[in-house]
């Protein structure tokens, strides 16, 4: 398999292709965020609001260093008529993925793994893993050897092999037993429970989003010698004051949290109650979930978003090197990858550290549009934000609706890029 300098030389190599094609956009680009794109997003962002589609919306764009956009519409608790605010609390579910994969990757600026290395070298419970090849003649799962060991490069870009359906074969009733979602358990607990479970095929074979990224929470514990939730706070929210970027959220606080909303069965919302939404970050819970848990607000997001926009840094804080970034937005997924379940649904993309990776222009009216070169990444309440170093551009945008909305993402690029033309 290709090493780490491998990829950061393609990396390289198609950003200076990119940089000769649009001709020194970093200094010559016309503005993405202008007073057009501006009254798109206005009349969007209200459009979901005023239709049914959503409660509330917000969204916050910075571009070359500057804000030049924020919006807020709507209601965050329409019961209460608590409306939308710039410092509205939301939960960001799998938006912590990237922030976690920043904190494996300060690890391995540290020296402390190679991404090729095998995982069970630093988490021993996945030395024995195996995986489900089917029932035998007596219905007995038959179990054998992964082809070759999970490794750490593996396990941030999903293709470790971890079953993520309660409804699979076989493995699907191991994984509902194993209850990786008891809150009550601590990380270690969650994840050695995890490591008992067959994989659902060889490691490197499928793209397939599971529970990687809490192995990855897990493996910073082990190597930092700290428990999650406190690295989080001293090596990332702390310097890039990122102070309400957490998982519990105290009392005094929750007025500002946003409420989650589903639908009914003729697609109207439905708010669901704040106890049961906010379960896990309203109590004292030992688990701390790599890949999802956080709450956030418009800025702190943006303040992630933007160090890695400036390669690491931020206002003076370095969080990561440049190469590293770098190497965060690389494509890692390999050509031969073809079973990517339902990320294709995201565009002309690839996967790199806990990003998606956009390789290609869409092809036509119906894909999400967006930059080359662009990193992003989306969360299960259908809140999203991207990072395009082209443009220098960062956007946040949060919804609190379920299920996942895709069509909500669709329609606010456009809004952003303006109408789909081929050229």
């Amino acid at each position: 398999m290709p090493n780490q300098s491998f990829f950061i030389m393609r990396y390289l190599t198609l950003t200076s292709i990119l940089a000769l094609f649009v001709s020194g956009c970093t200094s010559n680009n016309p503005s993405v965020i202008n007073n057009e794109s501006k009254q798109r997003l206005n009349n969007t962002l209200s459009a979901f609001v005023d239709s049914g589609r959503v409660a509330g919306a917000s969204a916050l764009f910075f571009e070359k260093g500057k804000e030049v956009y924020f919006g807020a519409f709507g209601d965050a608790d329409r019961e209460d008529g608590t409306i939308m605010e710039r410092n509205t609390i939301v939960q960001i579910y799998s938006m912590t993925k990237p922030i976690t994969g920043t904190a494996l990757m300060q690890q391995y600026e540290l020296g402390k793994f190679q991404l090729d290395d095998p995982l069970a070298e630093y988490l021993p419970e996945f030395a024995d893993v195996k995986v489900f090849n089917g029932l035998d003649d007596s219905k007995n799962p038959v179990l054998i050897e992964p082809n070759r060991p999970i490794t750490i490069r593996d396990i941030t870009r999903h293709t470790a092999g971890f079953a993520n359906d309660g409804n699979a074969f076989y493995v699907g009733e191991l994984l509902r037993e194993a209850n990786l979602f008891d809150f009550n358990s601590t990380l270690e607990e969650t994840i050695l429970r995890l490591s008992d479970l067959p994989l659902m095929f060889h490691p490197g074979e499928e793209w397939y989003y599971g529970p990687s990224v809490d192995v990855q929470a897990r493996l910073v514990e082990v190597l930092s010698g700290q428990p999650f939730e406190e690295y989080l706070k001293e090596h990332i929210f702390g310097p890039l004051e990122m102070n309400e970027t957490r998982y519990f959220v105290p009392e005094n606080d929750r007025n500002r949290m946003s409420s989650a909303y589903g639908t009914d069965g003729e697609g109207n919302l439905i708010q669901v109650p704040d106890q049961q939404a906010h379960n896990l970050n309203i109590n004292e819970y030992p688990l701390r979930h790599g890949g999802w848990g956080l709450t956030s607000t418009l800025d702190d997001y943006q303040r992630f978003a933007r160090m890695l926009v400036n390669e690491g840094s931020l206002d003076g804080a370095q969080i990561l090197k440049p190469e590293t970034v770098k190497l965060m937005a690389t494509n890692h997924l390999a050509d031969d990858v073809t079973e990517r379940i339902w990320l294709p649904s995201k565009g002309q993309v690839g996967f790199g550290i806990d990003f998606a990776v956009r390789l290609a222009p869409q092809v036509d009216e119906n894909e999400n549009q967006g930059a080359v070169g662009e990193f992003f990444w989306d969360g299960a309440a259908s809140t999203l934000f991207w990072v395009d170093p082209v443009n220098e551009l960062t956007a946040v945008f949060f919804v609190q609706k379920f299920p996942f909305d895709g069509s909500l993402h669709k329609d606010f690029r456009d809004a952003v890029y303006g109408p789909y033309s081929e050229n």
